[in-house]
């Protein structure tokens, strides 16, 4: 058997750690995978989060199928016991060891080791093997799931970036810099334009400040609003609008941050 492509992660992981992306993936994305193949790319040292996101997906598509993908074997022997009808795990890495083009690749953590040359070549590579309709979800969270960064790709190229935060775990929106997916965390500099996105979201939420008299919710969506009306903010669902601000969410199409060349 060829070695599974990538490096072994520190495994970290805990119980709903990514219960914020899992969300927006059912909301967004949910509708085209009834009948799916899903696959959880690197779920680290315990299977829980990929328990979990089956049990979300199945929800909204009770035929979906997930497969969890680790490099170390020690990992998959210890997830195999948690199998059923609709959920599996196999050993691999980059090369998505599956039986056929998944609809939707979650990768959350696994880049974080990469440099950004990397990054961006593992992108290609998962986009040649997701389904000429599907979507990879690729990104970065905290430890506790408080604070992520993530961006939706397509066979074509990145098309949006998500930052979602527990509206009482931040102080300001830059916070939120430091889970940038690594094609921009270190692009987080003047002269480039996530640099520029996030402190006009900065100053967004100062504008907002007077909001703060009715909760965090209020100031993150009066932010928002007055956001968009300069940055091409998603603003209709099933991407943005109340409905997602209300959760903590704010997407843009991935040309408002893309790195310069």
């Amino acid at each position: 058997m060829p070695r599974p492509v990538g490096e072994i992660t520190r495994g970290t992981t805990a119980p709903n750690r990514l219960r914020r992306v899992d969300r927006w993936i059912a909301a967004v994305y949910g509708r085209r995978l009834p009948g799916s193949l899903v696959v959880d790319l690197g779920y680290g040292a315990s299977p829980v989060t990929t328990l979990e996101m089956f049990v979300r997906l199945r929800a909204v598509a009770p035929d979906v199928s997930v497969v969890g993908v680790e490099i170390d074997p020690e990992r998959v022997a210890q997830a195999l016991p948690y199998q059923r009808p609709g959920l599996s795990f196999r050993l691999g890495g980059f090369e998505l060891p599956v039986p056929r083009p998944p609809m939707l690749v979650r990768a959350f953590n696994v880049l974080r080791q990469y440099g950004e040359a990397e990054a961006w070549t593992f992108w290609d590579s998962l986009r040649r093997r997701v389904h000429p309709d599907g979507v990879i979800v690729e990104g970065t969270c905290d430890e506790l799931g408080r604070r992520a960064v993530w961006v939706a790709l397509g066979a074509e190229g990145p098309r949006t970036v998500t930052f979602a935060a527990r509206l009482a775990g931040f102080t300001r929106p830059s916070d939120l810099a430091e889970r940038l997916p690594k094609t921009l965390i270190h692009r987080n500099v003047p002269g480039e334009p996530v640099h520029a996105f996030l402190t006009a979201w900065d100053r967004a939420w100062d504008i907002a400040a007077p909001f703060g008299a009715y909760g965090k919710r209020a100031r993150w969506i009066a932010a928002a609003e007055t956001l968009a009306a300069t940055w091409p903010v998603a603003v209709r669902p099933p991407l943005g609008g109340r409905p997602r601000w209300r959760l903590g969410e704010l997407t843009v199409p991935w040309p408002a941050v893309a790195p310069r060349p």
